[in-house]
């Protein structure tokens, strides 16, 4: 595993989402505080509480907007550069995942809110979610990125 790898799944080990984990991993590269990107992902992981799309995927998202999203009113370019390089991480870790959908990768539903005080969902949440957390880091780390 990479240092970033080992790094997102110490934070998920600490009882950070996974979201947290994944943005957490990489916000510093990036210029953003650590305290302010834990907070950012806090609503994102367990798939924003509801089990739809996999916060570890959030995480990487937001990641990926700090490293070529558009902020210049009109960059069209620059949008759609970015656009094109969310939809290349969202293939891939679909490819390689299954899905990205939270309640998917874990094979649970977890929208009821007392959920992680069940120990199957506890264990779940416990043996696989640091890997998804791992792949999301390693297929961002992973993608090229220029400047356009």
């Amino acid at each position: 595993m990479s240092a970033r790898e080992d790094k997102s799944v110490e934070l998920f080990s600490k009882g950070y989402n996974c979201a947290q984990s994944v943005l957490g991993a990489f916000c510093e590269d990036e210029s953003l505080d650590f305290k302010t990107a834990l907070r950012l992902a806090n609503g994102l992981g367990g798939g924003a509480r509801c089990g739809e799309l996999c916060g570890a995927v959030s995480g990487a998202l937001i990641a990926l907007g700090l490293k070529c999203g558009f902020y210049i009113e009109k960059d069209f370019t620059q949008k759609f550069y970015c656009n094109a390089k969310t939809a290349e991480f969202v293939e891939k870790f679909r490819k390689e995942t299954g899905s990205v959908l939270c309640r998917d990768l874990l094979g649970i539903d977890i929208r009821c809110a007392d959920d992680h005080n069940n120990p199957a969902v506890r264990e779940i949440h416990d043996t696989t979610c640091p890997k998804i957390v791992a792949v999301a880091v390693r297929i961002l780390e992973n993608m090229e990125f220029e400047t356009v």
